[in-house]
């Protein structure tokens, strides 16, 4: 999640002096309203009540918890919050002080007994002009009626307290510093900046009294202006396809910001492999066993102008991400284990340029294929092959390049397609294009060439393109009751190929036709206020040679050493398709349930079946050679060799049960902070 800028990165509002200097006669109040899961209520209604009995004023919170009362009287008042499914709570002798915004933020639960303080301030406002009479008090706009504002969790809200709602001139805002900004988790994703640092409240103000004779005219409040300088923070993008849905983490701070998440996941395989093993797949690995796929633990450093990054790799992923890599096979070191328990770790600075320039190093997340690395902020657990098969890590240099605060343009300079090493002679040369023309439509283009990504092979170049568009076609501005709130679809094409030592793109003379093309498609629904999602969709994959294609595990095989059982090379074919169905409970911002049905295909026998692809006895040490019946390497990697070696012929020798199909039933709690 993109970070807050912190509060001192907000210009503080200017004094504003009147002709007499005239000391501030009015205050202003305001807060956050949430239950005691900390989620923000829509539609509260706060009502203020002078102790006097000489002033009410009431308001309803936006879409994001937020209430605001500008001008009130100063004295002591009764707060009364009222929401549909909780008790009422009422504040008493609350001070309202002229000159300050006090900010309370109240907590409602269905314990009565749980304090509704979270917290009160006063925040001091200097040479406030002076308006003659408060509002009259009259009820305010209905609640799906109140703009949509950018979600977020208030940060910086009590500086925009104190120039907003007390009616003050600010300066013009300064360009805002985005190295203080938590970098996306996914380094060539479009996770940028969702969320403002500047929370737009509803204006909560009713008809003006009439002014004393001789008295200026009240000051209007100065509506709070949508933050337009920090890249993609002026509109909402929780919604997107591989972008988190959190409005807020617990864990952020002012120079570092806390990520934790932990997906374990149970799946039922239809061909029940007796020895649990799954291939084919960067996200499920074991059928009909509880397994902890992804527990990652670090978060984002941001001071000034310096950037910095690490997510420590467990679980699941840190064994089954490393495995798809083959460029530790060259030359020495230990490159998988260093790299091992780390998905990213980087660091870099940020330069003061239009909307922002960061420049950064290290290993990073990619973002080809749409879908993020982590499923918790993804439509489906599962993706199509356009993204389960391409890749998921980059080691190289960054630049991200914000012309425009919808537009990022980032080129790359990497090791390699998926690749912690430079497989060959040359690096690999790509990078991405985010636009966002409207709130609603987010536009992906990623692209890669120049890299020699076979290892032993150095004429052979691969090219890429990998393009997405999202849309968001439906979207009820303050949903209300359990009916749908949005719709949205997404698309991705992915087309690329490998040229040169005996392949080429188109086929001919040169040799064989080696290419990948793809495309997957999905529609999600939400309903009951985003509580509930449902989401379909999937895609198909066309693959001669293979070269993409992940590596089956049979036997402990992995992209370095192959396997026998299903190899890759010129002219072998691979056709296939898949979908699924994905429910979604998010009881908070903070967790997901899942459960998801899936159906993949392949042209040729893929999937693990009854029998399994362990071999008797358990892997034998050797994934590159046929295996004999009892277990033991042929140490032959052709069949009739290992024929001859196992010594009884094609019985003789051990095959895994691989299926055209696979049905899987898969179930998923995801957490996030």
């Amino acid at each position: 999640m993109p970070a807050l800028a912190q509060d001192s990165n907000i210009p503080a509002a200017s004094a504003v002096a009147s002709p007499e200097h005239a000391q501030p006669l009015f205050g202003a109040l305001a807060g956050v309203v949430r239950s005691s899961a900390k989620v923000p209520i829509t539609g509260a209604m706060v009502t203020a009540v002078r102790a006097d009995g000489k002033g009410i004023w009431t308001t309803i919170t936006g879409t994001d918890g937020i209430y605001a009362i500008p001008n009130i009287a100063p004295g002591e008042y009764q707060v009364t919050t009222q929401a549909e499914g909780y008790p009422d709570i009422t504040v008493s002798t609350l001070q309202v002080a002229a000159g300050r915004a006090t900010r309370t933020d109240i907590a409602m639960a269905t314990n009565i007994a749980v304090p509704p303080i979270i917290a009160s301030s006063n925040l001091t406002t200097p040479n406030l002009s002076t308006p003659s009479t408060p509002a009259a008090p009259t009820p305010q706009t209905a609640p799906d009626q109140l703009p949509d504002p950018p979600s977020n969790a208030a940060k910086g809200v009590l500086s925009r307290l104190a120039r907003d709602l007390m009616g003050t001139k600010t300066q013009t805002a300064a360009p805002v510093n985005t190295a203080s900004l938590i970098p996306p988790a996914s380094a060539f994703d479009t996770r940028a900046a969702s969320d403002s640092p500047f929370p737009t409240l509803p204006s909560p103000q009713g008809p003006a009294a009439p002014a004393a004779q001789g008295s200026p005219a009240p000051a209007s409040p100065t509506a709070p202006e949508t933050d337009v300088i920090t890249p993609f923070a002026d509109w909402d993008w929780t919604w997107l396809n591989g972008n988190t849905r959190q409005h807020d983490s617990p864990l952020d701070g002012k120079y570092f910001s806390g990520e934790f998440r932990a997906d374990t996941f149970y799946g039922i395989d239809g061909n029940q492999p007796v020895d649990h093993s799954m291939g084919g797949s960067s996200e499920v690995f074991r059928s009909g066993e509880v397994q902890v796929e992804d527990l990652s633990i670090g978060g984002d450093f941001h001071d000034g102008n310096m950037r910095g990054r690490v997510l420590a790799l467990f679980g699941m992923f840190s064994s089954t991400t490393v495995r798809n890599d083959p460029s530790p096979a060259v030359g020495q070191w230990d490159v998988r284990s260093a790299y091992k328990y780390v998905s990213e770790a980087y660091g870099g600075y940020h330069f003061n340029v239009q909307h922002g320039i960061n420049v950064d190093a290290g290993i990073f997340v990619s973002y080809v294929g749409l879908f993020s690395y982590h499923n918790f902020d993804n439509w489906a657990y599962q993706p199509s092959y356009v993204s389960s098969n391409t890749p998921w890590f980059f080691n190289g240099v960054r630049i991200q390049w914000f012309p425009t605060n919808h537009l990022k343009i980032e080129p790359w300079f990497i090791n390699g397609w998926q690749s912690y090493n430079k497989m060959n002679s040359h690096p690999g040369l790509g990078g991405q294009l985010k636009w966002t023309p409207y709130s609603w439509m987010n536009i992906i283009a990623n692209q890669y060439g120049m890299g020699e990504d076979n290892v032993g092979i150095p004429n052979r170049q691969r090219y890429h393109t990998d393009d997405s568009i999202e849309i968001m076609y439906y979207n009820k501005t303050a949903p209300v009751g359990n009916g749908i709130d949005k719709m949205a679809f997404t698309f991705t094409g992915d087309a690329g190929c490998e040229n040169g030592a005996g392949v080429t793109c188109w086929g001919g003379k040169a040799g064989p036709r080696q290419d990948f093309l793809g495309w997957m498609a999905y529609n999600r629904w939400w309903w009951h206020k985003d509580l509930f999602a449902f989401t379909a969709g999937g895609g198909q994959m066309d693959n001669p040679g293979r070269y993409l294609t992940l590596v089956l595990p049979i036997n402990g095989a992995d992209a370095i050493s192959g396997t026998p059982y299903f190899p890759s090379g010129p002219g072998l074919q691979l056709h296939a398709y898949d979908a699924t169905a994905t429910f979604d409970w998010m009881p908070s911002q903070f967790v997901t349930f899942r459960t998801e049905f899936g159906y993949r295909h392949t042209s040729v026998p893929y999937w693990s079946g009854r029998h399994g692809i362990t071999p008797p006895g358990g892997n034998n040490g050797s994934p590159a050679d046929f295996v004999c019946a009892t277990g033991a390497s042929s140490g032959q990697t052709s069949l009739g060799a290992a024929e001859v070696a196992c010594g009884g012929g094609y019985n003789s020798v051990w095959f895994p049960d691989l299926r055209e199909g696979q049905a899987l039933l898969s179930f998923a709690i995801m957490v996030k902070l």
